[in-house]
């Protein structure tokens, strides 16, 4: 295919109906909505999940368990994650951020799954108790952010 042999689908090429302007257009006085009622009002309808009056799916349905609206959700990553990735001894929360090993602006949580074998100082918001011991063992030292 040539820059020459493009083409507008059918759809682009139609122009857009032109509602409510007069009654030649065919669209005109009610512009397609009926006669008065919810549905033809400005703003008007109703929700999707709406079933005409009768007690709606989502209230009838038993609601379950407990959601905490305060819990903190970590980015999770692996000192052997870590290790691999970097060279340097020193690895901050913004070189983690910058690797695209987590989700910027989240708060990181290092586990300790891989090997390590250097000393690296690592700083986060937490991390887990083998991630430390692991860490201090090869000389390291892993900075908390959180108590």
């Amino acid at each position: 295919m040539n820059l020459h042999e493009l083409y507008p689908f059918p759809e682009e090429l139609a122009k857009p109906k032109r509602i409510g302007r007069g009654s030649a257009s065919g669209q005109g006085a009610t512009a397609g909505k009926g006669h008065k009622g919810q549905n033809a009002r400005s703003g008007g309808g109703v929700p999707a999940y709406f079933e005409g009056g009768q007690m709606c799916l989502y209230r009838r349905l038993p609601k379950r368990g407990f959601k905490n609206p305060f819990r903190t959700t970590y980015q999770v990553v692996s000192l052997g994650d870590i290790v691999a990735k970097f060279e340097s001894t020193e690895i901050s929360l913004d070189d983690l951020y910058g690797s695209g090993l987590v989700r910027q602006g989240q708060p990181v949580k290092v586990l300790s799954g891989g090997e390590i074998t250097r000393a690296i100082k690592v700083t986060a918001h937490k991390f887990s108790s083998q991630a430390i011991e692991k860490i201090s063992a090869s000389g390291g030292e892993a900075i908390a952010l959180e108590g």
